[in-house]
């Protein structure tokens, strides 16, 4: 397999995944990160598929959830993201959320001593040389200029973009924990899964006018006209679109009781655990393009974070994704030059594990074809599948915006179910087509519920 090698462009969630799955198949793997070569706005160190956003995976309700049944597909196809995720798994109620440093050494370290890996600290600035017969980008949403301006030449397509916001970051004994408590949505995992800090309505208004009026990051001419993304809406935009907004949204306080009153708070802040001491919490749904002096002043008018220290404050980047819909084949080709794929945000999905999906699915089709086997899709009743139709042409190209799994991608059922009992019987066919898409080794008896035995190996070295 010497001469079969594939390149992949970028070691975030897809670029790492796509990596695994692809030397997993026997086929060797060159794998090009930038970093520490070349930084950016967003990541803060040189490991592979680090996390720069928010520490949570999401829901990991693989019965009643399209982004827990995600994960469930993912661990059974043996993908090292969701073990590496398991593995440096932190309290989170019914999400799955992680230690972000000890998720991404373990990521890291797996595919460091991955005999088919070749890990190339430096950047690719144009088009992946025409000797590159197989070629895997997977640079994100945070692809650098010189690649860009190449890939967009080639297509011929003006680059789609949004911006994507970022939540801070409280060291967690700066908390008043005589103002906040512990405590799950509805008691929901072990019960005490978030820290609350409530507000009431003096304290909701006095915040939302705060917001409004602060001093916030100011576009360049050319970001102007670039939408947010709905699902990761800065939390001062959301207060524009109404004062009531937040209230039902991030700040509900439903399924929450506030132990000194014993009643629901008008308003509630949530924090998640980012790392697994518990010394570190992040702001849900705190996503903010407020300046640093805006953020610190603004959110020490909750109650309980008075005096909080952040461990890093709120940010905004710039995401760029591809016309997915028109540009790429099936098997995540571009249409105009096969020998390059896509994989990861840059497809145009939304979300950490919707990219690593991506990119499990664009490294067993690399491999298959370098190997001459045939790599059918899975089919669109599994998450995999719904999401990559989705973007390969189930999404209108004229529209085309970034979109998170969800249960609205996929095919209606063949029987009437009552409506409660969709989501459980949708996820139950997903699973059996997907094991029969796996093949025989595949299903709840092989790998479990924590991924394959290779990847929970991988996963379960030394960080």
């Amino acid at each position: 397999m010497a001469d079969k090698v594939i390149h992949i462009i970028g070691g975030g969630l897809a670029g790492s995944e796509a990596a695994w799955q692809a030397a997993q198949a026997g086929v060797p793997v060159v794998l090009h990160e930038m970093r520490p070569v070349r930084g950016t706005d967003a990541h803060k160190s040189d490991r592979l598929a680090e996390l720069v956003c928010s520490n949570s995976l999401r829901s990991d309700d693989f019965r009643n959830n399209a982004v827990g049944l995600l994960h469930e597909e993912m661990r059974r196809a043996e993908s090292l993201i969701m073990a590496a995720a398991d593995a440096a798994r932190v309290p989170a109620g019914s999400a799955l959320a992680v230690d972000r440093d000890e998720f991404a050494a373990r990521v890291t370290r797996a595919l460091e001593d991955h005999p088919l890996v070749d890990i190339r600290r430096e950047e690719v600035t144009g088009l992946p040389p025409a000797e590159w017969s197989s070629v895997i980008i997977a640079t994100g949403p945070l692809t650098a200029p010189g690649l860009s301006d190449a890939i967009r030449d080639l297509t011929g397509e003006d680059s789609l973009a949004f911006f994507d916001a970022i939540a801070p970051i409280v060291y967690t004994d700066s908390i008043d924990f005589d103002i906040a408590w512990f405590q799950s949505r509805y008691d929901k995992g072990e019960g005490k899964d978030y820290i609350n800090c409530p507000m009431n309505e003096a304290q909701y208004n006095a915040f939302i006018d705060a917001l409004l009026a602060g001093e916030h990051t100011e576009f360049r001419a050319w970001e102007k006209n670039t939408p947010y993304f709905d699902g990761c809406l800065p939390i001062e935009v959301m207060a524009e679109r109404g004062r009531e907004t937040l209230r039902f949204g991030p700040m509900k306080p439903v399924g929450l009781t506030d132990p000194r009153t014993g009643r629901q708070a008008y308003a509630v802040v949530q924090l998640r655990q980012d790392n697994r001491l518990g010394t570190l919490y992040n702001m849900v749904g705190f996503q903010t393009k407020l300046k640093y002096g805006a953020q610190t002043e603004i959110f020490r008018m909750i109650p309980g974070l008075e005096n909080a220290r952040f461990a890093r404050l709120g940010g905004l980047h710039r995401n760029t994704f591809l016309n997915s819909p028109r540009l790429l084949d099936r098997s995540l080709r571009l249409r105009a030059v096969p020998r390059l794929r896509f994989a990861g945000q840059i497809t145009g999905v939304e979300g950490y594990v919707e990219s690593a999906a991506i990119g499990l699915l664009a490294g067993r089709f690399a491999a298959a074809e370098q190997k001459g086997e045939a790599a059918p899709p899975p089919p669109e009743t599994t998450a995999l599948g719904a999401l990559l139709n989705h973007i390969t042409g189930g999404a209108q190209a004229e529209t085309f915006q970034p979109m998170n799994v969800n249960f609205g991608l996929f095919p209606p059922l063949e029987n009437r179910v009552k409506k409660r009992e969709r989501k459980t019987a949708m996820a139950a066919r997903a699973l059996e087509h997907l094991d029969a898409w796996l093949g025989p080794t595949a299903g709840p008896e092989a790998p479990a519920r924590s991924g394959s035995k290779a990847a929970r190996d991988a996963a379960a070295l030394p960080g």
